[in-house]
C-alpha cells in the first residue's frame, strides 16, 4: 500500500529545513516559521514510522535481512555520495581516518562529538537506520501479536515518559545529550508513527472523505505554536501532537487540494527531496561563497538572497539528477543483486538435475 499524497509533504519538509539551515537571512524567509522549521527532522520520523507500517504491516513475518538490504539500497548510495562529494571538496580540515570510518558506517549520532563531522544531515540517516533495525522486530514479536490496545497504551506510555525525562533534563545542570545518542533520544517519534500507522490499517482506513478544514486546522495550530514558542523541546517527539493527526488527514482525504498533489510531478518532487536533504551541505560547501565571490562578483552580506535561490536551483537540479542517474539505479541494482544470484542457482540446478 502507498498513499501517493504523503509524498509532495516529503518536499515540503525538506524544502523547509534548507531554508532553516541556509535561508533565514533572506528577507523572504526570514521569519518565526523558518526559523523552527529544523522540526522537518521530527515529521521526516514521524512519516518514516508511519509509512513503515503501511508498507509492512499486513505481512504476517518480515524478513529481516532483505528488509535491511531495500531499505539501505533506499538511503546509502545517496548518503556515500553526498559524503564523498564533502571530502572531494576544500572541507578536508579536522577530519581524520577514524571521522571518515565512523561516518560511512553510519554510527556518528552513537559516538559523542560526531554527529556534525563530514556531512551534517547525515545525523538524522543514522539515527533513522537505528529505525530501521528495531522496525522488524517490533512488527515480528509485537505488533502482529498485541493487540492495537495494548500496542497504543504501551506507545504511549513510552512517548509520554520520553518527552517529560527528556525535558526535565535538557535545562538542567545534567547535559542528557552527553549520556543518552540520538537513536534513542529520537525512538518515541518513530514509535508514535508506528502507532499512527497501526490505527490507519486497522480502523481508520475506510473512513476517507474531505478532510481539508481538519488539514488547515493542524496547519493553523502549527504555526501558532510556532509563532509562540515554550521552553520545552519541540524535536523529541512533542510535534507528534500536530504532526499524527496531519498525516493521518492528509492519507485519508478526498478533497480537490490534496488529490491534486498526487499528480505525477508532485510525486517526483516527493521522490527527490531526500537528494534534497541530504546533498545540502555538498552543494553549499562546493559553492561557497568564495567561489561565487570569485566567479559571480557577488558580495557575501549584499547578495545574501541572491546567492541562496542560485545554491536552491543547483541543488534542486543536483537531486534530479542524482535521482534519476544515480539513486534509482543504484536502488534496483542493490535489490536484485540477491534475486538475480538466487535465479541464478535455481537455474544452475535444473541443468545439473
Amino acid at each position: 500500500m502507498k498513499i501517493q499524497q504523503l509524498t509532495f509533504t516529503r518536499f515540503i519538509a525538506a524544502i523547509s529545513i534548507v531554508i532553516f539551515h541556509y535561508g533565514t537571512k533572506t528577507f523572504l524567509f526570514d521569519n518565526f516559521i523558518f526559523k523552527q522549521a529544523s522540526v522537518g527532522v521530527s515529521y521526516f520520523f514521524m512519516l518514516s514510522g508511519f509509512v513503515m507500517i503501511i508498507s509492512y504491516g499486513n505481512l504476517e513475518k518480515i524478513d529481516f535481512f532483505q528488509y535491511l538490504k531495500n531499505r539501505l539500497a533506499r538511503i546509502y548510495p545517496l548518503y556515500a555520495l553526498a559524503a564523498f562529494l564533502v571530502l572531494a571538496s576544500d572541507r578536508f580540515q579536522n577530519i581524520n581516518f577514524s571521522n571518515v570510518l565512523i561516518h560511512f558506517s553510519m554510527l556518528q549520532t552513537w559516538i559523542p562529538d560526531q554527529a556534525a563531522k563530514i556531512n551534517p544531515p547525515g545525523w538524522s540517516l543514522s539515527v533513522e537506520l537505528f529505525f530501521y533495525i528495531v522496525f522488524p522486530i517490533l512488527a515480528n514479536k509485537f505488533y502482529s501479536k498485541l493487540k492495537l490496545t495494548t500496542s497504543a497504551i504501551l506507545i504511549i506510555l513510552f512517548w509520554i515518559v520520553s518527552i517529560v525525562v527528556y525535558n526535565s533534563f535538557i535545562y538542567s545542570s545534567v547535559a542528557i545529550k552527553n549520556y543518552l545518542p540520538d537513536p534513542l533520544s529520537y525512538l518515541n517519534t518513530f514509535l508514535i508513527g508506528n502507532l499512527a500507522g497501526l490505527f490507519y490499517i486497522h480502523k481508520l482506513k475506510d473512513k476517507q472523505r474531505n478532510y481539508l478544514i481538519q488539514i488547515f486546522i493542524c496547519f493553523l495550530l502549527l504555526i501558532l505554536v510556532l509563532q509562540f514558542p515554550t521552553q520545552l523541546d519541540i524535536h523529541n517527539g512533542l510535534f507528534a501532537i500536530f504532526f499524527i493527526p496531519l498525516i493521518i488527514f492528509i492519507s485519508l482525504s478526498t478533497d480537490k487540494l490534496t488529490v491534486f498533489f498526487t499528480r505525477k510531478e508532485f510525486i517526483f518532487l516527493g521522490e527527490i527531496s531526500f537528494g534534497i536533504y541530504i546533498l545540502q551541505f555538498p552543494v553549499w560547501t562546493i559553492f561557497s561563497d568564495f567561489r561565487f565571490s570569485n566567479y559571480l562578483g557577488t558580495d557575501k552580506e549584499n547578495d545574501y538572497t541572491l546567492t541562496f535561490f542560485i545554491r536552491l536551483v543547483i541543488l534542486i537540479i543536483a537531486s534530479i539528477l542524482s535521482y534519476l542517474y544515480f539513486e534509482k539505479p543504484m536502488r534496483n541494482l542493490i535489490k536484485n543483486y540477491g534475486q538475480r544470484k538466487s535465479e541464478r542457482k535455481e537455474i544452475l540446478a535444473e541443468r545439473l538435475k
